[in-house]
């Protein structure tokens, strides 16, 4: 099989890029940056690496000329949302000269990574929100939000006029190999705080409110993108996912992994939504996905499961796993 992974220098692609090595697939990666290996450096010379932009199409055709598999896990990604527009019309620009490279080019599958937040609320009450629920525009003041949704749309339109693509939508990703780090630094700032009680131990002040997360590790996310290259039908969306948890009960799996004993302060939900709201107002700088809080849900991931076998491993486990890495590779 020979596959091209678009993001293998990144978190979520570079662990695509070594499933497949490990499957014993040829892997060809593009990177923006001569010499950038991501998180593949232990395997970095059994890897075709491949310069370019996603923004080159001529770029994009030469490297996925012959490839029988694209992997894209470099969609974009807006970073704040002043000029949703704008961000939405760069994303829709991106995603199209990979969709035409990939025509051009005569792959036989794409593998499109898309984002949890294209996920609507449930439209049926008394179940957990899956893949017939779409986000509804314009419901969240995000770029992110916004942009991600447009892209799979595109992606899916594609697949209707006849593109062989498999759609994929991982939940909260966490695990080893977070390079550049994005769920990861959620991590390494609760490891490094805390104060010093001697004798190894430390506690922490760790304010909370209600709320519910999907965590899956990142490993799982790269195993179902090599099912869904083999067993996923086109046209199709699978939510990547591993555990509903509250994020007291997420918190707590992280802050046991690093030794801090945790003082818990429990926020009320409302005016932590409120507070959202205002900031949005007022424009100040919040995250993309703080802006999104109030659709922060639970969510099913039975076909995922029942179609590419997604069986997660525990969160405990990822976490672990995830802190090892990060004082292997020097940011603890």
């Amino acid at each position: 099989m020979e596959t091209l992974v678009l993001g293998g220098t990144g978190f979520i692609g570079g662990q695509i890029a070594r499933a497949a090595l490990e499957a014993g697939w040829s892997v060809r990666v593009l990177r923006r940056r001569p010499g950038a290996v991501g998180a593949l450096g232990d395997r970095a010379e059994e890897i075709a690496w491949i310069e370019g932009r996603l923004e080159d199409e001529e770029a994009l055709r030469a490297a996925m000329d012959s490839c029988d598999l694209v992997f894209h896990a470099a969609a974009y990604y807006p970073q704040d949302s002043r000029g949703i527009e704008d961000h939405v019309r760069r994303g829709l620009t991106q995603i199209t000269r990979v969709l035409e490279a990939v025509r051009a080019a005569g792959v036989s599958r794409l593998v499109y990574t898309s984002s949890l937040t294209t996920i609507g609320p449930p439209t049926e009450p008394c179940r957990l929100a899956d893949e017939r629920d779409l986000y509804r525009p314009g419901s969240v003041p995000s770029a992110y939000y916004e942009t991600k949704y447009a892209m799979e749309q595109a992606v899916l339109q594609a697949a209707a006029e006849g593109l062989d693509a498999v759609v994929l939508c991982p939940t909260a990703v966490f695990g080893p190999g977070d390079v550049k780090p994005t769920t990861g630094r959620l991590l390494l700032a609760i490891a490094r705080s805390g104060l010093s009680l001697g004798q190894g131990k430390r506690v922490g002040l760790f304010p909370y409110f209600h709320a519910w997360i999907n965590v899956v590790d990142v490993r799982d996310v790269a195993a179902a993108h090599l099912a869904a290259a083999e067993r996923g039908r086109p046209g199709e969306r699978y939510i990547v996912g591993g555990h509903n948890l509250t994020l007291r009960e997420a918190l707590t799996i992280v802050v046991q992994t690093v030794g801090i004993r945790p003082l818990w302060l429990p926020l009320p939900r409302s005016p932590v939504l409120g507070a959202v709201r205002l900031a949005v107002l007022l424009n100040l700088p919040l995250s993309e996905h703080l802006r999104g809080l109030s659709h922060w849900q639970p969510l099913s991931t039975v076909k995922a499961e029942q179609a590419l076998g997604l069986r997660p491993r525990s969160f405990a486990e990822t976490i672990r796993d995830a802190i090892a890495w990060f004082r292997q590779e020097g940011y603890l």
